[in-house]
């Protein structure tokens, strides 16, 4: 598979809106971490069922996410890298393979930003979510607005330019959260990309538990749109195109990984609770790190469950994922027509045509998921 996606669960803590599969932990265990993953990509290599053209050659990217990667200790990182390019039998430069970490500004560190560079660490994810103090303590965030900053001069002086930035956007009005100051501070420490997440309410999270009690309003959806495009058009001010619905970029910068799930490109991960895909058939590993470990280490495949796609999801995906990227849908290719509908989302600014290809403005990706039911007849994969 040419992407790689490695899931390190290791938290700190929880923040307030996370239901990703994490581990709390206070020591982080890199040994046993390392030696799973490693395991698990060498039980891959004499799998049964691997066919026999399936080759270890050509991986274009490796993304560490998470969790936290950024808590391993920065020469166990060095270490899983030096192995991956054992079994992958990298020989070209370091920079061939766009290489992403995941990290928190409090672990960008002189000595930590230095030891990821050498290692082949060549583009940073920094979880930033806000400049706003009183509402990264609300996040349960680790880091001060100040950190950020010192964070974004720490790889560079290191050698990283490729920097993306987080933000999370429609926060509760209680907080008085600015925005618009958020994304101007964002942009003043250009980052090469931008990726913005509307907050969502997830089942079994701090945020959750406190809307249930009222302790927390639900967000607003007006507050949603409002934000949203707002930082559409103040990005594109800066020379920022939004190449899928939540990323933005400057030229030459987007996500080569992210762009790979997007297209529908076969991809493999590592890790616990990670996510496989070769076109076909997607399964997942195990979500808890020590039913993942123990399953690796008694020499057991890792795979919790595993579900082949039905043609009518094939499609749906296929429909669902080109719209929510800038290059839109090839109109081409649906299995019927264009509904009469589609001249409606025209009408009202919210898709264009251009050389066959249907492709949502901002507004309507407000609204992909009823653009993707009049195409297809059916629900969303959102």
């Amino acid at each position: 598979m040419p992407h790689l996606y490695l899931h390190v669960p290791f938290c700190r803590r929880r923040c307030t809106y996370c239901d990703f599969s994490i581990a709390v932990r206070k020591r982080i265990p890199e040994r046993e971490y390392v030696d799973a993953v490693v395991q698990e990509l060498r039980q891959g290599l004499t799998d049964p069922g691997r066919e026999p053209g399936d080759s270890e050659d050509g991986l274009e990217t490796v993304y560490f996410g998470g969790g936290t990667p950024s808590l391993l200790p920065p020469d166990a990182l060095a270490t899983l890298l030096t192995s991956l390019r054992d079994v992958f039998r990298l020989t070209s430069s370091r920079d061939a393979v766009e290489v992403t970490l995941e990290a928190n500004p409090e672990d960008v560190t002189p000595d930590a930003a230095t030891t990821w560079r050498r290692a082949g660490v060549n583009r940073v994810s920094l979880g930033a979510q806000s400049f706003d103090d009183r509402v990264l303590q609300w996040m349960h965030r680790s880091h001060d607005a100040a950190r950020i900053a010192a964070a974004v001069r720490t790889l560079r002086d290191a050698g990283v330019d490729n920097i993306s930035l987080d933000l999370i956007f429609a926060l509760p009005t209680m907080l008085e959260r600015d925005w618009a100051r958020d994304l101007e501070q964002a942009l003043a420490l250009r980052p090469a990309h931008l990726s913005l997440y509307g907050l969502t309410v997830e089942e079994r999270t701090p945020l959750a538990r406190w809307i249930s009690r009222g302790a927390a309003a639900p967000p607003d959806d007006d507050r949603y749109a409002d934000e949203y495009l707002l930082a559409h058009s103040r990005l594109a001010a800066c020379g920022y195109r939004f190449y899928e619905v939540s990323n933005a970029a400057r030229d030459g910068r987007r996500s080569r990984h992210n762009s790979a799930y997007w297209s529908g490109r076969p991809y493999r991960g590592l890790g616990p609770a990670a996510h496989s895909f070769d076109g076909a058939v997607r399964h997942w590993n195990l979500a808890a790190w020590e039913a993942y470990r123990r399953a690796v280490a008694a020499g057991r495949s890792p795979v919790a469950s595993r579900e082949v796609l039905s043609d009518e999801q094939r499609e749906l995906e296929r429909v669902y994922l080109a719209l929510r990227t800038d290059a839109g849908l090839d109109v081409a290719t649906l299995y019927r027509p264009l509904p009469s509908s589609t001249a409606i989302w025209v009408d009202r600014g919210w898709a264009e045509v251009r050389n066959q290809r249907l492709v949502c403005t901002p507004e309507g990706w407000l609204r992909l998921d009823a653009l993707v039911r009049d195409l297809t007849g059916c629900g969303t994969t959102s």
